[in-house]
């Protein structure tokens, strides 16, 4: 039987109810043994293998670093230093497209994505059509059905969808030790000869991507709340009864989610609220974050099936209205229900060092920004608690990196510059339709520690947060260790939205079932939501769209027919020269649409999969790549499946502001090293032969890259 796991997609999630939730084993000895010796940098004389240390800042953008040293010399000393010692700002070669899943699978993989099959966020069902999960393979369950309401849940898939060695597995092969802290498209955790930390698409406990409550008196009447949800609540005698939703509880009919109590107590001549989750009472002030606290869902009865997992609150207010914000239900790494860490123990190690930590892989709130449930003020206050708690785990992870006298590779991810510049470029970019000028004239000297700051100067005040994180750790690892700095993407502004089925649609590529209709703008009351999946008539359908930036043909022998629907879905285009013939001329219509707006190209380049791919998993590559140009995306509605109302539009929120899901040409990545680089242009996957080749070590078969540095 195969054990079920999470998967990074809500519609594939399949509860891991098999898996043990006792503590991890502790290790005989303390990991931190000469921790102070390390925090005084004293390395360890004559390692076994050099060392070499990554700082990989997602979606640090090549021209944005250079305009902030240019205005902020004096805040940038330490990036100043290292390009000084070094060949300058170089722009790193992203991947086809730019999605993080993508090009950190380049990273990690030193092939394309031909060769490791992780195309975009979102894959598609060939049979369905539907979306899948791009980096996990596809969960199926059979429940064996019990007398009442329980039952016994079966599933298998759930293992990574990436192929093709990580980097530190093969340094492993080579006897080459290497700690990896938080590395993206990391899960399942896949061992180093050290220690190995599971990062962006890391499940939470209660959804895939996590789920967020705010609790208040006072909902709003028609919210649109995307990754989260509004409870409201009523107060008796100072008192509130709700639930924390947490698991899916897949041994009961129907998956209800599971729930704990949680009953608040309001003390208004104190001005404070006590939560009382059952194991731990928490008391805040409005204004307060909580620390995480432990919170666990029984799934049977008598303790039988009970997960743990962690959260923390924020209360907002208490009066006139009450408002408490809960954030998603993590793994707990003391007692985690899939391993967030290699070896195992090593969460809880880490846990016990620094206290509780987000294990979830995108842990800053953007889904309650884009709902408009937090304000800027409090997602960048949140988003300044993951910060915080990266540069802790930085510190551990540097004592653990130098009190062993092995040396080898250290890689440490930091997420903050990414995925703040996806909800806050609308302030920083004046000429973005969703640019609020009120908003960005306010201070933000609180959270950037910069007097004079706006939120106007956000994406220039994240670059400056990551200085002292480059000088912290050139101060512990000392001047003569291997340091690269690099990005996976840079980043460009997201101000119109292209929705790629619609176009499809009004060009004759994409065909409506009879009686069928794209959706009805936003604003109208009978809008609702259309999906290729039961809206389109697939006998006479040559194209569709699912992902960020994936076209496929509905070409037959591939797209397959549903067994369970009464029409034959299977794909119409002929392999061959009609597919052929039909790819050129879509790639011409896209590279030619100009959105009469603006009078500028929506597509900067269609690259054909052929053309830019290689490699075993070809067959499931998307045909073509649509690269948008700077200012363009596809509409996450389009993205899903779906057939908005337009063709374009402005992008005036609920979804990101700035974006990298464009051409690679748009969006290059940067690396910085106090190592002499080569002549030429660098990618990705050149730096991870690069990595290999720093220990004499030969690329493996299906890597792609070349030499980097002297």
């Amino acid at each position: 039987m195969k054990l079920p796991r999470w998967t990074t997609w809500p519609a594939l999630a399949v509860l891991a109810v098999f898996l043990v939730t006792a503590v991890p084993r502790r290790t005989n000895q303390p990991i931190m043994g000469s921790a102070a010796a390390a925090r005084a940098g004293r390395v360890a004389a004559g390692p076994d293998h050099k060392r070499v240390v990554i700082l990989g800042i997602d979606g640090m953008d090549p021209d944005i670093l250079a305009e902030v040293i240019e205005r902020y010399p004096e805040r940038m000393p330490n990036f100043r230093k290292l390009i000084a010692q070094g060949d300058g700002i170089q722009s790193l070669g992203t991947a086809t497209p730019p999605q993080s899943p993508v090009a950190w699978s380049n990273f990690i993989t030193g092939r394309n994505p031909g060769g490791h099959g992780i195309f975009d966020f979102i894959h598609r069902n060939p049979m369905t059509r539907s979306v899948a999960s791009s980096t996990v393979t596809e969960s199926h369950a059979d429940d064996v059905h019990l007398p009442g309401e329980y039952k016994f849940p079966m599933a298998s898939g759930g293992d990574t969808n990436r192929t093709g060695a990580a980097f530190w597995s093969v340094l492993a092969d080579n006897g080459v030790p290497a700690d990896i802290w938080r590395m993206p498209i990391n899960y399942p955790v896949e061992p180093a000869l050290g220690l190995s930390f599971c990062g962006m698409m890391t499940p939470a406990l209660d959804s895939a991507y996590g789920e967020f409550t705010m609790y208040s008196s006072a909902p709003p009447v028609s919210a649109h709340v995307s990754g989260g949800r509004y409870v409201e609540v009523r107060e008796y005698n100072g008192r509130i009864d709700t639930f924390l939703a947490g698991p899916p509880n897949a041994f009961k009919e129907g998956d209800p989610q599971a729930k704990l109590p949680l009953r608040i107590h309001i003390d208004r001549e104190h001005g404070a609220a006590a939560i009382d989750t059952g194991s731990s009472v928490i008391v805040l002030e409005p204004g307060q974050w909580s620390d995480f606290t432990t919170v666990s869902f029984s799934l049977l009865p008598m303790g039988l099936m009970d997960l743990s997992g962690i959260t923390r609150f924020y209360l907002r207010s208490i009066e006139p209205e009450f408002e408490l914000y809960a954030g998603p239900i993590n793994f707990d790494p003391m007692a985690p229900v899939e391993p967030v860490s290699q070896p195992e123990e090593a969460s809880a190690d880490l846990a016990e060092a620094i206290g509780l930590y987000y294990t979830q892989g995108m842990a800053e709130e953007v889904s309650a920004l884009k709902s408009d449930v937090f304000t800027v003020e409090e997602f960048m206050a949140q988003a300044e608690l993951v910060y915080g708690e990266r540069t802790e785990m930085l510190d551990y992870a540097i004592d653990h990196y130098l009190e062993k006298d092995t040396g080898g590779l250290l890689f440490f991810y930091y997420s903050t510059v990414d995925l703040c510049c996806h909800m806050m470029w609308r302030h920083h970019d004046e000429e973005h339709p969703h640019h609020d000028s009120e908003v960005a004239a306010r201070d933000s000297s609180a959270w950037s520690g910069r007097p004079g700051s706006t939120w106007g100067d956000t994406v220039h005040d994240l670059y400056l947060k990551m200085d002292p994180v480059l000088g912290r750790l050139r101060e512990r690892v000392g001047e003569d260790t291997a340091i690269v700095v690099m990005s996976d993407h840079g980043f460009a502004p997201y101000r119109r939205e292209f929705s790629l089925n619609t176009w499809l649609l009004e060009k004759g590529y994409l065909v409506l079932k009879e009686g069928q209709a794209r959706e009805l703008p936003l604003d109208d009351p009978a809008h609702a939501p259309v999906s290729i999946s039961s809206a389109v008539d697939w006998a006479k359908t040559k194209a569709y769209g699912v992902g960020f930036n994936g076209l496929y043909l509905n070409l037959a022998g591939r797209e397959l027919d549903n067994p369970d629907t009464p029409e034959d879905e299977s794909g119409c285009v002929q392999p061959g020269a009609e597919a052929e013939r039909l790819l050129t001329k879509i790639k011409q219509d896209l590279e030619a649409e100009v959105d009469p707006k603006t009078g500028l190209r929506c597509v900067l380049r269609a690259d054909l999969a052929s053309a830019v791919y290689s490699g075993e998993r070809m067959a499931e590559s998307p045909d073509i790549i649509v690269g948008y140009d700077s200012g363009y995306g596809n509409s996450d509605a389009s993205t899903s499946g779906r057939i908005p109302h337009n063709i374009l539009q402005d992008n005036l929120g609920g979804t990101f502001n700035g974006s990298h899901l464009m051409a690679p040409d748009v969006v290059a990545g940067v690396m910085l090293s106090n190592l002499p680089v080569l002549d030429g242009a660098h990618a990705l996957e050149d730096l991870t032969v690069e990595i290999l080749r720093q220990y004499d070590i030969k690329p493996v078969a299906g890597m792609n890259g070349h030499a980097v540095f002297h």
